[in-house]
């Protein structure tokens, strides 16, 4: 078994962003088929919110993921330097 010790914090919060980018991406389309139905329905007004973040998705998502998976990287070395990390296996 080997040890975690540390973990890079802006290579975690790098692949976090990236990853939460797809997660962003992945949700457009229920964002824009919701401002669809609501259109549908006659208030157009009320979808425009809906339309908007259905835009902003992916860069809010990746942007938070960044921030969050820096954080957490950060509180890992913390804690692995107390508490000694994870063990894995390689092999």
């Amino acid at each position: 078994m080997q040890r975690v010790k540390s973990l890079g914090v802006m290579s975690v919060a790098k692949m976090m962003g990236a990853m939460y980018v797809v997660v962003g991406l992945l949700l457009v389309p229920f964002f824009l088929l919701a401002g669809i139905a609501i259109m549908a329905t006659g208030k157009a007004g009320e979808a425009a919110p809906m339309i908007v973040f259905a835009v902003i998705a992916p860069a809010f998502y990746g942007g938070m993921g960044f921030v969050v998976g820096a954080l957490m990287a950060w509180l890992y070395n913390l804690m692995a330097g107390k508490l000694g990390g994870v063990e894995v296996e390689l092999g």
